[in-house]
């Protein structure tokens, strides 16, 4: 996502998608969290990327989250930017919650650590502000691509900033990410049945 001279949009201010496709399909899922909010009393709020949106369609989804009361607000291509529009247009007013758990930041490509790190806090101090009764755990990105590349670093810079400065907002805890349960100590490879998104990349990384 990119401004028309070419320059990357903040990743610490709101920003809508844009709906390239005509559908409104984004604006539609904006909507029908509003609703469920609305509707439902969640006790547990998930909101991030495609990383928790694919949670939200598993057994363990069902099996562990669903009895604790919980509600999924995840969107696959979210940026740090566009959860900080959601959340600041409707998305946590209508729900009282004992825990938030965030995860975004892993499609913030054309952004630098620092910038991406400035967006995951903005986000928390947002949450803690519309919800300051409510524990948040900000987990940190993931390792991603199967071999060890320089968008991987990038991310390994992001939690680092963040295990500093998560802490210090009121009612927030980081929750770093354990490489070691995805990347093979030798080769720094990652398995893609561990990590689904590295079939896509090994599939490039052949052609």
């Amino acid at each position: 996502m990119s401004t028309s001279n070419g320059k990357p949009t903040s990743a610490s201010e709101p920003q809508c998608v844009e709906d390239v496709q005509g559908d409104r399909r984004w604006l539609s899922l904006h909507e029908r969290f509003i609703s469920e909010a609305a509707e439902k009393e969640p006790e547990v709020l998930f909101l991030g990327d495609s990383l928790f949106q694919q949670l939200g369609q598993t057994e363990v989804w069902s099996k562990m989250f669903e009895p604790l009361h919980s509600l999924n607000f995840s969107i696959g291509g979210d940026q740090t930017q566009n959860l900080l529009w959601r959340i600041s247009n409707g998305e946590l007013d209508k729900m009282e919650l004992k825990i938030i758990v965030v995860l975004i930041g892993t499609n913030n490509y054309a952004h630098t650590a620092e910038e991406i790190a400035e967006g995951i806090e903005e986000i928390a101090h947002i949450i803690s502000q519309k919800q300051p009764q409510a524990q948040i755990i900000v987990m940190g990105i993931p390792p991603r691509g199967r071999q060890p590349n320089p968008l991987r670093d990038k991310l390994s810079r992001v939690n680092e900033h963040l295990d500093e400065t998560i802490p210090k907002i009121p009612n927030c805890s980081f929750l770093q990410v354990d490489n070691s349960l995805f990347v093979h100590p030798t080769t720094g490879l990652i398995n893609h049945h561990d990590i689904f998104d590295c079939i896509r990349v090994a599939k490039e990384e052949i052609i």
